[in-house]
């Protein structure tokens, strides 16, 4: 009988046939034609037609000494392929070097990404201002493809506001002293890193204020994210007769010159956050009945990376949350032009036209449009997690705080008037996004 006819396996990818001496053995790929194992090698033991299966316990011994070190060669083939596959599982090689502490970043769309130690990332990233994202403690999402935006569902936004009556009574209730109240409390810390000496100090400051701007509404539900750092995010809950929910964000942490340093981080980023706790404030004072669940954010661990909203926004998409959209606002407070920017790069195009539409409604400044870059706030972890953001700030880059990230961004350089035109404007997006 022809060699062809010997015993094979053919659905594990191996064909094992007698042998003569090892010089005989080929391997070669096999193109996969069932995906997703295109990995898989094909190994042929070939013997010639003369011979018969080896029957005595020498060849057989000798049969499957061959036979199991070309299985542990086709092993390690494999497991090259897999660590060398882009949007592969985890290797050993990344867990090892998360267990050992190093962090795994990206500073493009198409950037595999680099390991560095905690004192790296500052020195070469945020020292130099650029954006990123560290995607070490959701590696496993990307190689899964959740990390996806074309998974962003299509929402049907309207061509521009309509219901100014209802969002302008709210808006009434805004107080510019408000803000200036929470901004100096927030500065007054001396540095909101992250991973620094402050971080559970800052989450507590975050976490009280957040529960006094809800007080007046019991529906409201505030509660702590946690994360793999010191720092929990914060986030509160109105519920709608919608399950869908409509966020509003801004980050909490700041960084200086160091990671331990003086980092009031007045623009960047008290002035967001007191415009989302102000809308916050004015919704539940109201006792605001929406129809779509509407949620406030209140980010940690930006400044490293992103962390915070890319662990909550990778959590809903994992919970398969309906986010109708995001709108975040990171500095909001410092605008030579006197402008509210809108920024259009790394956003869902939908959401950001009518965000567009909104700035002269709901504000008595200009719209400006203008592009960040890749991982510059936290609306580029919803987008990267497959949900609907726009990204709205005081001014655009080329003019933005020379401030930020040093112990130079104080209260003194902030617009309080300023800052409550964003508080105006967010109080309208909520109102016209409950009903999305």
């Amino acid at each position: 009988m022809a060699a062809a006819s010997r015993p094979t396996v053919g659905e594990a990818g191996w064909s094992l046939l007698p042998l003569v001496t090892p010089s005989e053995v080929k391997t070669h790929p096999v193109r996969d034609r069932n995906p997703p194992r295109p990995y898989r090698e094909h190994i042929t033991i070939i013997l010639p037609p003369s011979q018969p299966f080896p029957t005595n316990i020498y060849t057989m011994v000798q049969f499957a000494t061959i036979a199991v070190a070309l299985l542990a060669g086709a092993g390690q083939a494999l497991s090259a392929a897999v660590e060398s596959r882009p949007g592969s599982l985890p290797s050993r090689r990344d867990m090892l070097l998360r267990d050992e502490g190093l962090r795994l970043v990206k500073t493009s769309e198409d950037d595999p990404g680099t390991w560095m130690t905690e004192e790296e990332k500052f020195d070469k990233l945020i020292s130099k201002k650029i954006g990123f994202m560290d995607i070490t403690e959701t590696i496993e999402l990307e190689s899964f493809g959740l990390d996806s935006a074309a998974k962003i569902a299509a929402v049907a936004y309207p061509s521009g506001p309509s219901h100014q009556t209802e969002a302008n009574a709210l808006i009434a209730n805004a107080k510019q002293s408000n803000l200036e109240t929470w901004a100096n409390g927030l500065a007054n810390i001396y540095n909101r890193y992250y991973r620094g000496s402050y971080a559970a100090t800052s989450a507590a400051w975050m976490l009280s204020a957040v529960q006094s701007a809800a007080s007046s509404n019991s529906n409201i539900k505030v509660s702590q994210f946690s994360h793999s750092y010191s720092q929990p995010s914060v986030i509160a809950k109105l519920p709608g007769t919608s399950s869908s929910v409509v966020i509003v964000s801004a980050h909490y942490d700041s960084v200086g010159s160091s990671t331990s340093g003086r980092a009031p981080g007045a623009d960047d980023n008290a002035s967001g956050v007191v415009v989302v706790l102000e809308a916050l404030r004015v919704l539940a004072a109201a006792g605001y009945a929406p129809k779509n669940t509407l949620e406030f954010h209140f980010y940690s661990g930006e400044e490293g990376g992103l962390l915070g909203s890319r662990d909550i926004f990778n959590n809903y998409a994992s919970n398969s949350v309906d986010v109708l959209a995001v709108v975040n606002q990171d500095m909001t407070g410092y605008s030579p032009n006197n402008v509210i920017a809108v920024y259009t790069d790394y956003v869902n195009t939908a959401l950001t036209n009518f965000v567009k539409t909104l700035v002269p409604v709901y504000s008595s400044l200009p719209l400006s449009l203008d592009k960040c870059g890749y991982g510059c706030s936290d609306h580029a972890s919803a987008n990267s997690a497959g949900f609907p953001s726009a990204y709205v700030c005081d001014e655009n880059m080329a003019d933005s705080s020379p401030y930020i990230h040093s112990s130079q961004d104080t209260i003194a350089t902030l617009s309080f008037p300023h800052i409550l035109e964003h508080a105006k404007f967010t109080i309208g997006f909520l109102v016209e996004g409950s009903y999305f």
